[in-house]
């Protein structure tokens, strides 16, 4: 059992939740609580800690049969935990990895283009979301840290299930998904035509700007079309999740209506 914070896997996990740097060498995340923790592919799990009172509840221990995992003392837990309130169940995760092409699915095609996203909430929502209208992948450019704990628990496990691609090039992106024939639909201040007016059964995907500055100009003269989402009151912008999720499951409705889910 752990029970120092002098323990080099204490001071590791440590450095995992504050620094991104050490995520994306050791290619890894952290996940932690019970819910979060149940929503991980077993196979993924690298390693596996749980604290003494987490391990006094038989409810607990037999979520952990078959998988090797390490007791730490309660007190250590706490220095190990992100969260104000620590469930007493963390794990080391392996990232997944995915190359542009595995987004691509033929005429299902459902992506959304990310551009500077930086609020952990809303880009953990948007991957919740997309799991839950049928998004084939989602690709993110010069977005906050997709592998943060904060960003981590917000996606509730749908991390592990929707396939995303981190592009350091967005322009060159864009070009390849048009070669593919995608049509790219951005939310835009420009746009003249409401959401509701476009046809999104082809291959389609939807260019969606950071909360504070939106698109940068270069992604959006790449759209091929602007479009608008009507609103009431005084309002001259949605949150980017909300906007997002307006989008894919008007996607997914049109679909579902003509046979395609």
């Amino acid at each position: 059992m752990i029970t120092s914070t002098a323990n080099q896997q204490v001071k590791t996990i440590i450095k995992l939740t504050q620094k991104a740097k050490e995520r994306q060498e050791g290619r890894v995340f952290l996940a932690e609580g019970i819910r979060i923790f149940e929503e991980m592919p077993k196979e993924s799990l690298k390693y596996v800690y749980a604290s003494e009172s987490f391990l006094q509840n038989d409810m607990n221990k037999e979520k952990l049969k078959d998988i090797n995992y390490e007791t730490v003392s309660d007190a250590v837990f706490k220095k190990m935990s992100d969260t104000k309130s620590p469930q007493g169940i963390l794990a080391i995760v392996r990232q997944p990895r995915y190359e542009l092409s595995d987004l691509i699915k033929g005429n299902r095609t459902h992506l959304l283009v990310l551009e500077g996203i930086m609020d952990p909430g809303n880009l953990g929502t948007m991957f919740r979301t997309a799991e839950g209208a049928g998004v084939t992948g989602i690709i993110l450019s010069g977005c906050t840290d997709l592998f943060a704990p904060k960003t981590i628990r917000s996606t509730m496990g749908s991390i592990c299930r929707v396939p995303f691609y981190m592009t350091k090039d967005l322009i060159q992106t864009l070009a390849l998904l048009k070669e593919q024939g995608i049509r790219l639909y951005a939310a835009h201040l420009k746009g003249q035509k409401d959401y509701d007016t476009f046809d999104y059964r082809g291959r389609t995907a939807f260019l969606i700007g950071g909360e504070a500055s939106g698109l940068t100009d270069g992604t959006a003269k790449k759209a091929d079309e602007y479009l608008k989402i009507p609103m009431c009151g005084k309002l001259e912008s949605l949150n980017a999740a909300m906007a997002a999720g307006i989008l894919m499951y008007e996607t997914n409705r049109q679909r579902k209506q003509h046979g395609q889910l």
